[in-house]
């Protein structure tokens, strides 16, 4: 938990795979908050957090079900305003005394709510309805039928009579659609407008989260040693400088090499930490280690975990190296965890294993530290420019820790690297030609666990295929691909094939997240 001089605003979630998102919502309005699974906001969780506001997040459940997850009724007893969301609302009506049905039709999707009644009345709903009705997105399927004395209803869809609905006496209110994904374009605004109407200051920064992870940090490792698991990659970078401005000299980074890195990448890391930053680095060259592991495994979830076994296996190693260390840092992300496992042990599906996530194996006797945990993306780039890293470097493309081996689908063989290493090379270099970086989230390169059959000059090639991929994104957790033009694509393909012996064919994934996600493994 964060430094009490904060106002906390409790997200109660429910399981829902958009839950952390409601977070972000309210960290781009400035607002501190805390998710915390239904089954752990207890009583005296509340009275520890005390927050001036509650929001109650959607979910998989049905609130028709026996034994289906509530909020404890303290949340409506605290005298805060409460907003529910999609299966939040639907808790609330039913704790409240309204009534929720199931076997209605089903919304999924794009909808529109029209006003009704009063909506002006009530600062959360300033600037609604400005043009008549509101573009939402709905992902339910059972409905409130039933509102409890108190509430009136402000906006109404076709399969959701009770779209809107408040009580503005109390401050209760609650929404059957998700104002915290981006398909609904004035759902920030109405978050916002939670905050405000409950008295929020705004002073949650990354300025301010700098401030309070350093003295974290230094109260978590005292006087000990820490290694830190550095990739190269964004991530990893800043939880370095951040633990380096805490601690100092306690901190060793090791830089696993394990022969899965894009092409020059490994002297890269090392030359700028080395150079630029001042802070002990270990080049622990590990690759003959993880490809021979790997030799032969196809299944993404297998790699995953081999990559994640080793890793801890060369951190032990190269801990006692450093004369003792006690603490592994890690670069871990909010997305990373919310993948993985729920957040904090709520119900969420698991997607994929992150190499990453999940704790330390006993034997290894090292404790975590993970200053990054509860941040997204765009928030590490913004702490790392607080930092002072160069913006060229916070503002490179996120690359996995797992690196090239989730980039080719089925077995990984020495000679698909290389292939896989030089056309990810020449796609990188083309979208930095044509002036596209930054304005794609992520880029590369999958090799495919096929070959074509192809003509080069007078002669016949059969030689693998490769699939271009470039998304645009604001949190990594919802994705959509970047339209490159044709001319780009004609030309991109048409210089990976020229310049990449073993590769005679190129495709584009237009998939978005979901269904896909951003990496094909």
């Amino acid at each position: 938990m964060t430094d009490r001089s904060h106002d906390r605003l409790l997200i109660v979630d429910f399981g829902s795979q958009v839950t952390q998102l409601i977070a972000r919502r309210l960290r781009e309005a400035n607002v501190y908050c805390e998710i915390h699974p239904f089954q752990k906001v207890t009583d005296a969780l509340l009275e520890t957090v005390a927050p001036k506001a509650v929001i109650l997040s959607g979910g998989p459940s049905s609130v028709t079900e026996p034994g289906s997850p509530r909020a404890p009724q303290k949340v409506f007893e605290l005298g805060v305003p409460v907003l529910g969301i999609c299966y939040g609302q639907q808790v609330m009506m039913e704790q409240l005394g309204g009534r929720v049905e199931s076997g209605h039709h089903r919304e999924f999707g794009r909808a529109f709510v029209e006003p009704a009644g009063r909506h002006g009345g009530d600062s959360i709903f300033s600037g609604l309805f400005a043009q008549g009705r509101e573009e939402v997105w709905m992902s339910h399927g059972d409905r409130v039928t039933a509102i409890p004395p108190g509430f009136e209803v402000i906006g109404t869809s076709p399969n959701a009579p009770y779209a809107i609905i408040a009580d503005t006496d109390r401050h209760f209110y609650g929404v059957q659609f998700h104002p915290e994904v981006h398909h609904t374009p004035n759902g920030a605004k109405l978050l916002e407008n939670f905050t405000w109407l409950a008295g929020f200051r705004g002073d949650w920064t990354m300025g301010a989260y700098k401030d309070e992870a350093i003295r974290k940090i230094r109260e978590q490792v005292g006087d000990a040693k820490v290694i830190c698991g550095l990739s190269g990659g964004v991530d990893s970078s800043v939880a370095a400088v951040l633990i380096h401005e805490a601690i100092g000299d306690q901190l060793t980074c090791v830089f696993v090499d394990h022969g899965l890195m894009r092409l020059g990448e490994a002297d890269e890391v090392v030359g700028m930490f080395r150079d630029h930053y001042n802070i002990p680095l270990i080049h622990a060259d590990e690759s003959e280690l993880f490809l021979g592991a790997l030799d032969g495994v196809a299944d993404p979830e297998e790699k995953r975990k081999t990559i994640g076994r080793l890793f801890i296996d060369v951190f032990d190693k190269h801990a006692r190296e450093v004369g003792g260390a006690k603490f592994l840092a890690q670069g871990t992300l909010y997305p990373d965890v919310i993948e993985s496992v729920s957040f904090s042990g709520g119900p969420s599906v698991t997607i994929k294993s992150h190499h990453n996530v999940g704790g330390l194996p006993e034997k290894m006797g090292l404790k975590l530290v993970e200053p990054l945990r509860e941040l997204f993306k765009d928030e590490v780039r913004a702490l790392g420019r607080e930092l002072g890293l160069p913006a060229s470097f916070v503002g490179r493309h996120p690359f996995p820790g797992p690196g090239l081996a989730i980039r080719c689908p089925g077995e990984i063989t020495r000679d698909k690297l290389e292939i896989l290493r030089r056309a990810d090379a020449v796609y990188i270099d083309q979208i930095r030609k044509h002036g596209l970086y930054d304005d794609i989230w992520q880029a590369y390169v999958a090799i495919l666990p096929v070959r074509t059959v192809g003509v080069m000059g007078d002669g016949r090639t059969y030689d693998y295929a490769c699939a271009l991929r470039a998304v645009t994104s604001v949190d990594g957790m919802t994705a959509d691909y970047y339209p490159f033009s044709h001319a780009f694509l004609g030309e991109t393909a048409n210089r990976i094939i020229n310049e990449v012996t073993g590769i005679n064919r190129v495709t584009y994934d237009i998939t978005s997240k979901p269904p896909g996600t951003i990496e094909w493994e």
